[in-house]
């Protein structure tokens, strides 16, 4: 004769019940901790690509570009106008100012970085700037500007994409390693 028996234990249904609840808990803070380090990675590959977009060096990128963090959100925001020639490895030719915006290197014909003549040119402790005339005499001299605005170009081009293939990536893993460590163990997911 066969014997079977199903059996219930209520006292792992309340260890269990707790858990669920240590967990209903810690979910803010886990939710939160997830945000800001996907935020901080896609930061991260923001600077990597818009870096590559721009032409302008990583240093300038990671500057302009500013985190804010708060709890169950997380800001990439840019502020700033039209870039100046000067960020884009700018040099002086004989035609004019060689500079390399969007990272396609051309000649702004009649600009200028140095004075005097060639080619005994000296430096006119201006910073670096490109300059153009504005007048038919030596002055006003006016400095010029590449036309490429960073707040925009974070949002079009290679760098929109990666900010949105970086969020649908790394955030569904980074919620599941967080409420992982709220159960104490892994949850499934592959």
């Amino acid at each position: 004769m066969a014997f079977s028996m199903l059996e219930i234990d209520a006292r792992e249904i309340d260890a269990l019940a707790k858990l669920f609840k240590l967990a209903k808990e810690r979910a803010p803070a886990a939710i939160g901790r997830a945000i800001k380090r996907t935020g901080d990675m896609t930061k991260t590959r923001m600077v990597r690509s818009l870096t590559k977009q721009t032409g302008l060096r990583r240093e300038v990128i990671a500057r302009a570009l500013k985190a804010k963090p708060a709890g169950v959100t997380y800001a990439i925001k840019s502020r700033g106008g039209n870039v100046h020639l000067k960020y884009f490895k700018a040099r002086e030719t004989r035609k004019g100012a060689s500079a390399a915006p969007w990272n396609r290197r051309r000649v702004y014909a009649g600009t200028f970085i140095k004075g005097g003549r060639f080619p005994n040119r000296v430096a006119l402790n201006l910073g670096g700037q490109v300059y153009r005339r504005s007048g038919a005499g030596r002055l006003p001299i006016t400095s010029q500007r590449s036309g490429l605005y960073i707040p925009k170009e974070m949002i079009t081009g290679a760098t929109g994409a990666e900010f949105l293939s970086a969020v649908r990536s790394i955030l569904p893993q980074r919620l599941q390693h967080e409420i992982a460590a709220i159960l104490g163990g892994h949850v499934g997911g592959g």
